[in-house]
């Protein structure tokens, strides 16, 4: 499917992380447009999103579920690969968000969660094959109307999101010397979610090409930095759509991650 990606850009800067919700269904109208994105957006096999239109309590419930304080969610979308894939976490990051983006343009709340549910009881409910593993989920729903005190304890609210300037996280071609496009898809980039608002990546551009990288080797709180960076790549696409430059991955060996390259004309 293509990128809606005037829709996808506008719910960039407004997505937040919730952790409460208002415990009422979803409109069939809002289920059937997240089934559509989930089942139509798969720009690689080896990764897909997976609406549950069930309760998630079971997968967020326990002592991990305590921890990251889901209640009240409508349903559920998990994100699955294969993990035979070298690339997978980032395809997964990167498949998962449009999920996510989708939701938020259509009025509804979610929240990345990597290392705090649990991965076999969504499994047994999405059903994997024997080399797939769920590597995220996110809740959906409506939430409550304010962030509630327990969400402000969990986010450290105001501290989550705050981002890094693109100055620390920029190497390569002089900003006076960027493109139209490439602003934007940084700037979409920087403030895109992140495990414990970690911020992995970093951004090294050439006059027609991003290519990210992550900080570090470390592998911190339970999710593969190389997922939030899969988070990026997407933000960087659609930013660079809507500004009218159309581009393609190509994924690379650590500590890099991928390359996004515009097409000549655009």
């Amino acid at each position: 499917m293509e990128i809606p990606f005037s829709r996808w850009h506008a719910a960039i800067s407004t997505r937040r992380s919730r952790r409460r919700y208002d415990s009422g269904e979803l409109e069939p109208g809002q289920l059937a447009q997240l089934q559509t994105i989930c089942r139509e957006f798969r720009p690689f096999q080896e990764a897909r999103a997976d609406l549950v239109t069930q309760s998630p309590d079971r997968i967020f419930k326990g002592a991990v579920g305590s921890y990251g304080k889901i209640k009240g969610a409508a349903a559920l979308i998990a994100f699955t690969g294969d993990m035979d894939d070298p690339y997978i976490q980032e395809k997964v990051g990167y498949v998962g968000e449009g999920a996510i983006l989708e939701a938020t343009a259509i009025g509804l709340a979610t929240c990345w969660v990597g290392g705090f549910f649990r991965p076999k009881v969504a499994a047994s409910v999405v059903g994997i094959a024997d080399n797939e593993r769920v590597l995220a989920v996110t809740p959906v729903g409506r939430a409550v109307g304010d962030f509630t005190r327990e969400e402000r304890i969990m986010t450290g609210f105001g501290r989550s999101h705050r981002r890094k300037p693109l100055a620390e996280l920029v190497s390569g071609l002089d900003r006076a010397d960027w493109p139209q496009w490439m602003e934007p898809a940084l700037e979409a980039a920087r403030i895109a979610p992140s495990a414990i608002n970690r911020q992995p990546w970093r951004f090294d551009v050439e006059p027609g090409s991003i290519t990210i990288s992550v900080d570090n080797p470390r592998f911190t709180f339970g999710v593969s930095k190389r997922l939030d960076c899969g988070i990026a790549m997407l933000h960087i696409e659609v930013a660079a759509l809507d500004c009218g430059a159309r581009g393609r991955w190509e994924f690379l060996e650590a500590p890099r991650v991928a390359r996004f390259t515009v097409e000549s004309g655009s």
